[in-house]
């Protein structure tokens, strides 16, 4: 009997062994099994804005063509050439280019409907040379205050034409091809022999979160965004997704949404609400949830799905940016940690190289790291490679000794002209054979896991069958199931039908159930 006792405690303690060095898998490989393989869709255009998503939001902004970084190109109709930031800036502006590019492109930065600023290419701001006479128009502060704020009139019957208030009350004109100056009443007519007039291009624009709060204003920001919060993702698409073999979501976070219910200006309050929801709503249907920081202080990559005010990227440039950062993945991390359908959080969302630089990048994802685990010992980490000309595998020496690590790299068939030309089966062996090839360059044995974390089945083609994009979708699908952790399609919702998950699944066009 004693025997039996001893071979049946000696059996309890083997499987108490099994048991724990199972638990360390676990933990290390985040809270599900090991086998479960993250089946997602991105929530984009949803807690971070991106126009071209749903351009519709920005409909009701009042003189909608001069938002935050909008770039105009200025013609003197009398002179006959464009104004131009001399040396890209920091002296004067003079009106002497025949052709429009960099140097004669300026970002406006807006106050209101009418009110502006004006930043150059070396990025000071247009303004009055108040060290001189006070009528010369230079680009030379950094800081933009009162000299440096003007007004544009828009001409009512042809709205490319303008004029531009100075803070001294009058209109700036051409005198020279060298000498712009703020010293005309503008009382002439709009014809092409009124100094004070402009003829404007628009070189781009942008259209994102601070573009659209700033663009309504406070008062009428906070009624739009919370709408559209409210309404675009709701309990039925969660449902939606549970039912046709999504497993996850990842939702892309500005970096505001720590300040909620009070955000800096021009961000408004009420985010952090829509994320409560979507984490109800991820429990009650089964599917897990990673939060992605896709918008972080000062714009990690200078894009409008970053919230740069006006296409510059500061993000990275300071340790006081880079702690910030942290400090908003320790509060996201502190709040949904007990919460059963976090899965991961992803520190940051394509840092542009090179001024996102390897050291400050890796500085972060440490630091980043360290505020998960302080609140999870499960969730995973996900590092996101930078954009850029990099070696894919430069996060490799910090990401291989950090357990639950996972590399996320995005993979289009888009925004490089390698694809231009393609033909569809060119775009399909393009996965097959370069798509596999880069992702197995990942996949090492004791390195990170991998993730996709955006792909869509749209691409340089035109007039593709159905067909295609099937055979197009399945090819992906097929590649990128072997990531170790996963893949999420690029978006759910959208106007371009095929950047949108729900309706190429409620179409036929993708099937995954």
């Amino acid at each position: 009997m004693e025997k039996v006792q001893m071979a049946t405690r000696r059996r309890l303690h083997l499987l108490c062994i099994l048991l724990s060095m199972c638990c360390m898998f676990s933990v290390s490989h985040g809270r599900a099994a090991p086998n479960f393989r993250v089946r997602a869709v991105n929530l984009g255009g949803w807690l971070v804005t991106e126009g071209w998503i749903k351009p519709s939001l920005f409909d009701g902004i009042p003189n909608k063509d001069f938002l935050d970084g909008t770039g105009l190109q200025l013609k003197s109709v009398t002179a006959g050439k464009y104004l131009c930031a001399e040396s890209g800036g920091g002296t004067i502006i003079v009106a002497n280019r025949t052709a429009a590019s960099g140097w004669e492109t300026f970002k406006l930065w807006r106050i209101n409907e009418t009110t502006f600023q004006l930043r150059v290419f070396n990025e000071q701001f247009v303004g009055l040379d108040t060290a001189g006479n006070g009528v010369d128009v230079v680009a030379v502060a950094k800081t933009p205050g009162a000299s440096e704020t003007f007004q544009i009139v828009r001409n009512s019957a042809d709205s490319s034409r303008i004029r531009i208030r100075a803070p001294n009350g009058f209109f700036l004109q051409v005198k020279t091809e060298d000498l712009v100056t703020a010293d005309s009443d503008g009382n002439g007519s709009w014809g092409d022999d009124d100094a004070s007039v402009f003829i404007t291009t628009i070189s781009g624009r942008m259209q994102g979160e601070f573009q659209v709060t700033n663009g309504y204003g406070p008062a009428m920001a906070a009624q739009v965004m919370r709408e559209h919060w409210r309404t675009f993702i709701v309990e039925d698409d969660f449902k939606f997704m549970a039912s046709n073999g999504i497993n996850a979501v990842r939702i892309p976070v500005g970096w505001w949404i720590a300040s909620d219910p009070t955000p800096p200006s021009p961000y408004v309050g009420g985010s952090l609400d829509a994320l409560d929801n979507a984490f109800f709503w991820a429990s009650k249907h089964g599917i897990k949830v990673i939060i992605d920081l896709h918008a972080a202080p000062g714009s990690q990559n200078g894009y409008e799905h970053s919230s740069s005010r006006d296409g510059s990227q500061e993000w990275g440039t300071s340790d006081e940016n880079i702690q910030q950062t942290v400090a908003v993945i320790d509060f996201l991390t502190a709040r949904y940690a007990k919460n059963v359908s976090l899965y991961a959080v992803e520190l940051i969302n394509e840092p542009l190289a090179p001024k996102a630089t390897l050291d400050s990048l890796t500085k972060y994802y440490a630091a980043g790291y360290e505020a998960v685990r302080k609140h999870s010992s499960t969730a995973y980490v996900i590092m996101s490679n930078r954009l850029g000309e990099v070696d894919p595998k430069e996060l490799f020496p910090l990401a291989s000794g950090l357990k639950g690590s996972v590399i996320d790299v995005h993979y289009y068939n888009l925004y490089s002209s390698i694809f231009d030309n393609l033909s569809v089966q060119q775009n399909i062996d393009f996965v097959h054979t370069n798509r596999s090839a880069q992702l197995n360059q990942l996949t090492t044995a004791n390195g990170p896991l991998t993730f996709v974390g955006e792909w869509v089945a749209e691409w340089q083609v035109s007039g593709a069958a159905k067909e295609d994009y099937q055979r197009f979708a399945q090819a992906q699908l097929e590649v990128y199931g072997r990531a170790s952790f996963g893949w999420a399609y690029w978006t759910l919702k959208n106007v371009y039908n095929h950047w949108s998950l729900e309706w190429m699944i409620t179409n036929g066009y993708i099937k995954l159930t």
